[in-house]
């Protein structure tokens, strides 16, 4: 399936004398379905860039971040993504409400590599679905119509520190506040610990 261009794609094309290029690149790249290789790639990242446009037809690009597999391929042409506590504002998921054309980014740093998606958006009230993301506030299906791999040469190769720690746990919390209580209980033992050890010393001296 090729990506239609148009005139003014095609000017550009012609200008730049690539339209050869582009044309080979289209045939070979561009399909209509999420294959194996795809799925894999999808499924292992842990963020993407999604494209949505608003009311006025001003287009936005959001950030949305997970533990990898939080973007699920459901079959071929659809896959699933979580929406996790925001700043309220509901950018992403008002304009997609609204207008469901959308384009997802897939990157990987540490091996340039890129993945481009279009398709029809909509939040799902799928309480199955909705469950399977703790944490999670609603759930966007995606109906995939177009995916094609896209130039890595500009790619930047960047090494992940660590992930967010707002990203939920198995139990819907953001990891960082799980890990803050844990420390604390911790130090709470250790502190009571202590004070054991220093009472039971005084009667037993």
């Amino acid at each position: 399936m090729a990506v239609p261009y148009h005139h003014q794609q095609r000017e550009l094309q012609d200008r730049f004398d690539t339209r050869r290029r582009a044309d080979q690149l289209n045939a070979r790249i561009a399909k209509d379905h999420i294959d194996a290789k795809d799925r894999a790639f999808i499924e292992s990242r842990d963020m993407f860039f999604i494209a949505t446009v608003d009311h006025r037809g001003v287009p936005t690009c959001s950030y949305k971040g997970g533990d990898p597999g939080f973007v699920r391929v459901l079959r071929p042409d659809h896959l699933c993504f979580p929406l996790y506590d925001g700043n309220g504002m509901f950018l992403t998921a008002g304009n997609l409400a609204r207008h469901p054309d959308v384009g997802l980014l897939f990157i990987a740093f540490d091996r340039p590599k890129r993945l481009r998606l279009h398709g029809e958006a909509r939040l799902v009230e799928n309480a199955e679905l909705l469950a399977s993301y703790p944490g999670a506030q609603a759930v966007v299906t995606v109906r995939v119509t177009e995916v094609f791999a896209n130039c890595s040469r500009y790619v930047h190769r960047y090494e992940r520190r660590e992930r967010s720690g707002s990203v939920p746990d198995a139990d819907g919390k953001p990891r960082a506040w799980t890990a803050a209580r844990q420390r604390a209980r911790a130090r709470i033992l250790t502190a009571a610990a202590f004070l054991v050890g220093r009472t039971l010393g005084r009667y037993t001296r």
